[in-house]
C-alpha cells in the first residue's frame, strides 16, 4: 500500500524507502508517523466489509497497516481481537452502566505488545532483515521473542536484570538470545540503539521504530468494531457503521500505547469510519509520571524521572513516546491521572473478584485510574467507557501475591475440613 513518514517534531515527509526509523534532523528523538493514503483505503474497503471477514486477528485491518502484503508477511500466530467485555460488577459499583474492559492479556504471549511485535516483524519479513533485537521491560521482548520464534527470525532481547521472572522465562522459552543489563529500562534501551546501528540488526524499540504504534493502533479498531450495533439488536442486516466510545482509560509507561491507540482513532475519523474522537485518559505510577509532570505543567518538554513503581511494564525514567502520549491526552479533551502502587495492587483482585480478568500490575493502573476519575467527576454516568487492561496477571505473581491473601493449610481428613465451617 501507499503511505509515507512524517516528523512528529518538524513536520518533515519522506519516502518509507528512504527512512528507516526517524527523523534525520533530530535523531534518535525524531519519532515519525506512518502517514496512509486514505483515499486510496477508502477504495479498498469499508467497515463492512472488514466485519464480515472471517479472520479474527489484527490482519483483519491489513488494509490500514503499512505492509505491502500483511497476508504473507505475518507471523503465524493469532495475535489480536481480544475480548470486550462488558462489565458485570464494577461498573454498577461506579455507577457506568456502560464501561466496558478489554482483555489485552488474551493475547499469545499474554500482553498488548504482541500487536506491535506482530507488525514489525512482518515488516522486518518484508525488508529481508536477519536479526531483530529490542529493549523491553519484560512485555514488548516477551512479544517479540514469540512472535520471532512463530517467523523462525533470531531474536535478541535487552532486559533489566529486576525484570520479573516469569517475564524472563518467556524470552528465554521462545529461543531468544537474552542480555540482562545491570541497569534501568531506559539503559538498555540505549545499549540496544547502540547495538543496532553497530551490528546492522533491526531494530524494532519503542517509538524508534515507526511500525510498533500501527500495531498498537489496531486495538482501536477493535474497540470500535466490536461496539458497533450487532445486527440483531437493529433488527437490520449485518452492521457495518462502527462506534467509537466516549473515553478509553490506558496506563501510560513509555507513551507508545496510547499513542497508538490514538494513531487508529484518528485514522478511523480521517475515513470517516466513527463519528467522533473518544477522550484519552492516561493513567501513570505516581512513581513513573514524567508524562503526567509535562501534562499537568501545559508543556511538550519531557523531562527524566527516577521511575519506582511496582507496575514494571510502565516504569520508564523517560518516555520514548513522551511527546505524542502528551498530545494524545491533550488533543482529545482527555486528562492525565496518577495512582500510587497501593491502589495499583489493589485494583488486581477488584477486577479479578468483580470481572474475573487477572492483570499484571500496569495493567490494572488503568483500572486504578478510572476509580479516581470517576471521584473527581471527570466521567459522566452516561458515558461508554473502555478499560484497556494490558497484560495477564501470570506476568508478575510475586506482586499478585501481595493482595491475594493466603490458602489455608489442613490435614488431609474429612474433618478438618469440616472445622473450616465453609458453608
Amino acid at each position: 500500500m501507499h503511505y509515507h513518514l512524517k516528523c512528529t517534531l518538524c513536520g518533515a515527509e519522506y519516502d518509507s524507502n528512504a527512512v528507516r526509523y526517524v527523523c534525520p534532523k533530530h535523531g534518535d528523538d525524531g519519532i515519525l508517523d506512518t502517514i496512509l493514503d486514505y483515499a486510496k483505503i477508502a477504495k479498498e474497503t469499508n467497515p463492512r466489509k472488514i466485519s464480515d471477514s472471517r479472520d479474527f486477528s489484527i490482519w483483519r485491518y491489513a488494509p490500514l497497516l503499512p505492509l505491502d502484503d500483511a497476508r504473507k508477511s505475518a507471523p503465524p500466530l493469532h495475535v489480536g481481537w481480544t475480548p470486550l467485555y462488558r462489565s458485570t460488577t464494577l461498573g454498577a459499583q461506579l455507577g457506568l452502566p456502560n464501561l466496558y474492559f478489554k482483555d489485552d492479556g488474551r493475547n499469545p504471549t499474554a500482553s498488548f505488545k504482541d500487536r506491535a511485535s506482530a507488525v514489525v516483524v512482518a515488516k522486518a519479513r518484508e525488508l529481508g532483515v536477519e536479526i531483530i533485537t529490542t529493549a523491553s521491560t519484560g512485555n514488548a521482548g516477551a512479544a517479540l521473542a514469540g512472535l520471532a520464534a512463530a517467523a523462525k527470525m533470531p531474536a535478541v532481547i535487552f532486559v533489566p536484570q529486576t525484570a520479573p521472572q516469569a517475564k524472563i522465562a518467556q524470552l528465554l522459552i521462545f529461543g531468544a538470545r537474552v542480555i540482562l543489563v545491570k541497569g534501568t529500562y531506559d539503559q538498555a534501551f540505549d545499549l540496544c540503539l547502540q547495538v543496532s546501528k553497530s551490528f546492522g540488526w533491526y531494530c524494532r524499540n519503542t517509538a524508534y521504530n515507526p511500525y510498533t504504534v500501527e500495531g498498537k493502533k489496531t486495538a482501536s479498531f477493535e474497540i470500535c468494531e466490536q461496539l458497533a450495533p450487532s445486527p440483531v439488536a437493529t433488527g437490520e442486516g449485518r452492521s457495518g457503521d462502527w462506534k467509537a466510545p466516549d473515553s478509553i482509560f490506558v496506563s501510560v509507561g513509555d507513551g507508545n500505547v496510547i499513542s497508538g491507540l490514538w494513531k487508529g482513532l484518528r485514522d478511523l475519523l480521517a475515513l470517516n469510519w466513527i463519528e467522533k474522537m473518544p477522550k484519552l485518559l492516561g493513567i501513570q505510577a505516581e512513581g513513573s509520571a514524567a508524562c503526567y509532570n509535562a501534562w499537568k505543567a501545559g508543556t511538550e518538554k519531557i523531562t527524566v524521572v527516577n521511575a519506582q513503581t511496582v507496575a514494571d511494564s510502565i516504569s520508564a525514567d523517560l518516555p520514548r513516546d513522551g511527546v505524542r502520549a502528551v498530545r494524545a491526552v491533550r488533543e482529545t479533551g482527555g486528562a492525565y491521572l496518577t495512582v500510587t502502587d497501593d491502589e495499583i495492587l489493589a485494583a488486581i483482585p477488584e477486577l479479578a473478584r468483580g470481572e474475573a480478568i487477572f492483570c499484571e500490575p500496569a495493567a490494572s493502573a488503568a483500572y486504578a485510574g478510572l476509580k479516581k476519575a470517576v471521584k473527581q467527576g471527570l466521567v459522566r454516568s452516561d458515558e461508554t467507557v473502555v478499560c484497556m487492561l494490558t497484560g495477564n496477571g501470570l506476568k508478575d505473581i510475586a506482586s499478585a501475591m501481595k493482595v491475594a491473601g493466603a490458602g489455608t493449610v489442613i490435614e488431609p481428613t474429612l474433618e478438618a475440613v469440616k472445622q473450616l465451617n465453609l458453608k
